[in-house]
C-alpha cells in the first residue's frame, strides 16, 4: 500500500494579519495531484488542521472540501487525528457523516486502534492514533510533583502506556502505523509552532513509542508525527518523522523546504519514506538592507523576491520619512514588516546583548529616552513610531491546548 504522512495545515493562519487562504488552496490542489499520481492508498493528517480551536468559515469550508477531493470518493481512506490548535470535538463532530468516504476523525485520546481494509492491496493497516495528548484531554493529573524531569517523566510514561494499549492489536500480517502531535525530544522547533509543553517539560522521549514491548511483540513500522513546523526524522529506535507544515508560517521558517512524506508499506517491510516537495506556499525572506533607503530602493527597483513575503531591516542614519515609507510599500506588496535600525538603537540592543530577542517598541523607548536625555515617549508617539513602520503593539499569544 502507498501512504501519505501530512501535518500542520492551520487552516484560517495569517501572517500579521496578511491572509494566507489563497496559499492554502493551492497546497490542496497540489496535495490532491500528488496523493493521485503516487496513488496513495491512505493519508494520515496528524493534527492542527485548523489554527484556532474556533477557525473562521472559510478554513472550514476549506478543509472539507479539500476531504472531498482527497478520498475520492471514498476510495482512499483518510485518518486525522485533533492537534493543540483544535477543538478535539468540534473537530470530531462530523465523524458520522465522513465515515462513509472513508474518513476517520478522532478528537480525543482512545485506546482504540484503527483499522482500514484495502480492497486494491488486499492488505490491512492497523494505525495507533493518538490526538495530541494534553493533561486537559486525559483527563487526568500526571503528577503532584513540579519539577521539570518528573512531568517530563509521569508525561512520556502515559504517552508510552497510551500506545502499549494501542499496538497490541499489530499482527504480523498488517501493515502497523502510529501518529500523534507532540514534542518528541531532539526535535528542532521554529517560532511559529505556540508552545505545548511548560519550560520543556511535556515532551516526549522516543522510546514512548515503542513502550513495553517484549521481543515477542510488535513494534510500529512508521510514526507519523505532527506539531513541529520543520520536516525531520527524530532520532530513535524505528523510524519517526514529523513531515512538517505544508508552508511556511513564520520568518523563523525561512529558507525551510516544505514537503509531504510518502512511503510504500506491506507487513514486516522496513520503511523508507521519501519527501514529495510543494511549492504552493509564497517564500518568506528576510532583508537588511545595510546601505540605507538607497540601497533598499535598489533592491525593489530590481524585483527581488517579488511574489516573496518580506522581513525587512534598513540601517539608517535619520528617520523615513512617510513618502519614503509609502514608496516602500508601494513598490512590493508583500512586505510584512520594515524595521529601521539606527546607530544609537543598534547600540543599545547590543549592549543589552538581546537584539533579537528586544521588541522594536522597546527599543525606541530606549532610543527615545537617551537621545532625550531621559524623557520618556508617551504611548501616541510609541504607536505613531509603531505604524509607520509597520508593526502593532505585541500581545501575549495564549499557550495552545
Amino acid at each position: 500500500m502507498r501512504v501519505l504522512h501530512t501535518a500542520d495545515w492551520h487552516f484560517g493562519r495569517t501572517l500579521e494579519g496578511r491572509s494566507r487562504m489563497e496559499e492554502q488552496e493551492a497546497f490542496v490542489d497540489e496535495l490532491v495531484q500528488i496523493a493521485d499520481e503516487e496513488k496513495i492508498d491512505i493519508i494520515l493528517l496528524a493534527g492542527d488542521v485548523y489554527d484556532t480551536v474556533n477557525p473562521p468559515a472559510a478554513a472550514e469550508q476549506l478543509f472539507y472540501e479539500s476531504m472531498e477531493r482527497l478520498s475520492d470518493q471514498g476510495r482512499r481512506s483518510i485518518v486525522i487525528i485533533s492537534g493543540n490548535h483544535d477543538h478535539p470535538d468540534r473537530l470530531a463532530a462530523a465523524s458520522s457523516l465522513l465515515r462513509r468516504q472513508g474518513i476517520t476523525l478522532i478528537g480525543q485520546p482512545s485506546e482504540q486502534a484503527v483499522r482500514i481494509q484495502l480492497a486494491r492491496t488486499n492488505e490491512e493497516a492497523i494505525i495507533a492514533a493518538l490526538p495530541y495528548p494534553s493533561e486537559a484531554r486525559l483527563k487526568q493529573l500526571l503528577t503532584h510533583n513540579n519539577e521539570e524531569e518528573a512531568i517530563r517523566s509521569a508525561y512520556s510514561d502515559k504517552v508510552a502506556q497510551l500506545f502499549a494499549r494501542q499496538t497490541a492489536a499489530f499482527r504480523s500480517d498488517t501493515v502497523n502505523l502510529m501518529m500523534s502531535h507532540l514534542y518528541v525530544l531532539g526535535g528542532k522547533e521554529t517560532e511559529s509552532e505556540r508552545p505545548i509543553q511548560v519550560g520543556g517539560a511535556y515532551t516526549v522521549h522516543p522510546d514512548a513509542f515503542y513502550p513495553l514491548l517484549g521481543e515477542e511483540l510488535l513494534q510500529a513500522q512508521y510514526v507519523a508525527l505532527g506539531h513541529l513546523h520543520r520536516p525531520q526524522m527524530v532520532k530513535g529506535k524505528g523510524v519517526i518523522r514529523y513531515s512538517g507544515s505544508p508552508i511556511a508560517y513564520s520568518f523563523s521558517e525561512a529558507g525551510q523546504t516544505k514537503s509531504v512524506t510518502v512511503f510504500d508499506a506491506a507487513p514486516g517491510a522496513v520503511i523508507t519514506p521519501e519527501e514529495k516537495y510543494l511549492s504552493s506556499g509564497k517564500v518568506l525572506s528576510t532583508w537588511t538592507a545595510k546601505g540605507g533607503y538607497a540601497e533598499l530602493c535598489s533592491w525593489l527597483d530590481e524585483g527581488r523576491d517579488a511574489e516573496a513575503w518580506l522581513d525587512v531591516s534598513v540601517h539608517l542614519t535619520e528617520a523615513l520619512t512617510m513618502e519614503q515609507i509609502q514608496h516602500i510599500r508601494r513598490a512590493h506588496g508583500g512586505i510584512v514588516h520594515i524595521r529601521p535600525i539606527y546607530p544609537e538603537m543598534e547600540a543599545i540592543a547590543i549592549e543589552e546583548g538581546q537584539r533579537s530577542a528586544m521588541p522594536v517598541h522597546e527599543l525606541f523607548r530606549r532610543f527615545y529616552e537617551r537621545q532625550t536625555g531621559g524623557a520618556a515617549p508617551d504611548d501616541a508617539l510609541v504607536d505613531l513610531f509603531l505604524e509607520l513602520i509597520g508593526e502593532e503593539e505585541p500581545v501575549e499569544e495564549e499557550t495552545a491546548g
